[in-house]
């Protein structure tokens, strides 16, 4: 589990490709501080396991279903990544629950500075839109992010100075795609009305409904 709130940003070392999967290097420094074999470190919002490390970089794999559901199958060496470690027990809660498992790549159709914010607009799969609140969250490669609006195509984020310097998204442009994670309370509540709506009767409250339920012996 993390929270979008952005550690540290990471360097790409060297990529050794599959025709499917991936192997990543990534340099890095403060991620590294406490790790262990075996961790859980989330780059640009996807959760990778820690497979070796050293002082100054980690190893992680990248399984095929990842390398196609996700963008970093568009990484290249050199390239700038969002790095968190998974949530410690008594750490501070500051983004929202993230994770790591990404629902769709998304592509940013526009950026607009405004006074010292950067608006961003993300057009994702459609069949995602119920998963959307107004001022709710989201995750886009890895940060976590407050939802400004939404339209048809998608949903617009507003980037704050320190959300701009201190993570990749402050480098994006239109055309650029991004990893996007829908808040995980929206989803289970989808999914729970939809196997409700699909299990009981349309007809409101019932003497049957009341029975199935155990108010009636």
């Amino acid at each position: 589990m993390f929270t979008g709130i952005v550690e540290e940003i990471g360097t790409v070392h060297t990529i050794k490709k599959g025709s499917t999967s991936m192997q990543l290097t990534i340099r890095c420094s403060h991620v590294l501080s406490d790790v262990k074999k075996g961790d859980s470190i989330s780059v640009n919002g996807v959760c990778l396991t820690v497979s070796e490390f050293s002082k100054t970089e980690f190893i992680a794999d990248v399984m095929p279903e990842t390398f196609k559901a996700t963008t970093l199958f568009t990484l290249n060496p050199g390239s700038h990544v969002n790095l968190e470690r998974a949530m410690a027990a008594n750490g501070r809660f500051g983004g929202h629950f993230v994770t790591g498992h990404v629902d769709c790549i998304g592509e940013i159709v526009a950026v607009r500075p405004i006074e010292n914010a950067v608006y961003m607009d993300i057009q994702m799969e459609p069949e995602l839109h119920s998963h959307l609140v107004p001022k709710g969250s989201i995750t886009v490669d890895g940060t976590s992010l407050t939802i400004f609006g939404i339209s048809e195509q998608g949903f617009t984020i507003s980037l704050i100075p320190v959300t701009q310097a201190d993570s990749v998204l402050g480098h994006k442009r239109v055309g650029d795609y991004v990893n996007v994670e829908c808040d995980i309370l929206a989803k289970y509540l989808e999914r729970i009305f939809s196997k409700k709506q699909t299990t009981e009767p349309t007809g409101g409250l019932t003497m049957d409904v009341l029975a199935k339920s155990g108010f009636l012996d």
